[in-house]
């Protein structure tokens, strides 16, 4: 402990999170943070852009993040993770996308959707929800996905892809952690196949590979492909570690140019990761494992709350990138602080209660302030906030429904 708290004050911070960090397909970060995806729930309900999700991103562009990633969004409107979500296909608003994509680009920033499908955990008032295998729990019900829905994913990521790179986005990112479609893959507790997709890791592994395969083959050598995958799904008969990094093994044999690392799920009942009250980051000793094997450069994501602890991460050689999520939401300029002689940690709000999704809630309700310019104003309770998060998500359905209805969406 004492080599590391001696190696944390000789290391400068300003040089170790400011250095450039680049690609194995040749593009350059221009420092080592980013704002990992979060659902910003700032899309019109017809999964178009919006003048506040644009400024949202414009100020963490502003703020000095390297790169933010906007999660999640859909490539499927049939499976999305909530109405507010962004979706990518031929009916989406360009003008708008192209507004979200130059306005977040300053600086030198990069923006890259976080391509996903919900799969079981795709938002029941809008959708059927399907997954691997059928479900059928308190609080979670889905069909499980036939083969031939499964080999249509690669094309439905490539598609979405395409789709970004056509709209000027720096990569893509491709979801498989927090209990999405293709975690759910990964999972022994939610994919009990018996085909080439379930039983050992390499066969759980498989629509995760082929997708990165037809992802890169539709944007092409020099365009930035990167995937989320979860370090543990924190749940008894979950990903385990040691499964996690056999999916590292395997990622790395692609052409994948960044591995972020995260953990936890959204399903019913199950702790997530982010309401921690740790004050440390959850998953640097994953890091350290997955770092020792492969070459493509890793992003931790998870529990980051003070500047010694990202310049740790990297100094240390635990990853190459650090993520920030929350802390980004509480201080959008956070990047510049820490890239800065001023420095200066965010300070993290406590609560007396915590009500399952009220905390998502309360930061999804900042993020909307932040996009509105308000957010010296913000001061909602958590029930508050959980009420009026999801009486604007039941409005954006009605909307949803109407502009989806040609996919025969669940009413």
């Amino acid at each position: 402990m004492m080599k590391r708290v001696t190696m944390i004050k000789q290391t400068n911070p300003m040089l170790t999170l400011g250095r450039a960090l680049e690609l194995p397909c040749g593009v350059t970060f221009n420092n080592r943070l980013a704002k990992s995806p979060m659902s910003d729930s700032l899309a019109n309900g017809e999964g178009d852009a919006t003048q506040a999700q644009i400024r949202l991103y414009e100020r963490w562009a502003q703020g000095g993040a390297a790169v933010s990633f906007i999660g999640e969004v859909q490539g499927d409107p049939r499976f999305p993770e909530r109405p507010g979500n962004l979706v990518l296909t031929e009916k989406t608003n360009t003008a708008m996308i192209s507004q979200l994509v130059k306005r977040a680009t300053i600086n030198g920033a990069q923006l890259w959707p976080q391509l996903g499908h919900a799969g079981a955990l795709s938002y029941l008032p809008i959708s059927q929800p399907q997954g691997p295998s059928a479900l059928a729990i308190e609080g979670l019900q889905c069909a499980r996905m036939q083969v031939e829905d499964i080999q249509a994913l690669p094309h439905m990521y490539a598609k979405a892809a395409l789709h970004a790179k056509a709209a000027g986005f720096g990569g893509v990112h491709i979801h498989a952690g927090h209990g999405f479609l293709l975690s759910q893959f990964l999972s022994p507790l939610f994919n009990h196949r018996t085909d080439a997709y379930g039983g050992s890791i390499e066969a759980r592994c498989h629509i995760v590979l082929d997708v990165i395969s037809a992802v890169r083959c539709a944007v092409g050598a020099r365009f930035p492909v990167g995937i989320r995958i979860n370090a543990t799904d924190m749940l008894e008969g979950g990903l385990s570690n040691s499964d996690a990094l056999e999916v590292v093994r395997l990622l790395d044999r692609t052409t994948i140019d960044l591995i972020d690392i995260s953990g936890g799920t959204y399903f019913p009942g199950a702790k997530a990761s982010s309401d921690s009250s740790s004050q440390a980051p959850y998953f640097m000793n994953f890091a350290h494992q997955a770092k020792a094997l492969t070459t493509v450069p890793v992003l931790i994501t998870g529990g980051f709350k003070a500047r010694d602890q990202a310049v740790d991460a990297i100094a240390s050689g635990a990853a190459d990138m650090v993520g920030l999520a929350r802390a980004m939401v509480l201080n959008p300029n956070i990047a510049n602080d820490w890239l800065s002689e001023k420095g200066g940690d965010p300070t993290f709000p406590t609560f007396d209660s915590n009500p399952q999704g009220g905390i998502t809630a309360w930061y999804t309700m900042r993020l909307t302030a932040l996009a509105e310019d308000r957010e010296q104003q913000f001061d909602l309770d958590l029930p508050t906030a959980m009420r009026m998060y999801e009486e604007r998500d039941a409005q954006r359905c009605l909307k949803w429904r109407e502009k989806f209805a040609y996919l025969q969406l669940r009413c």
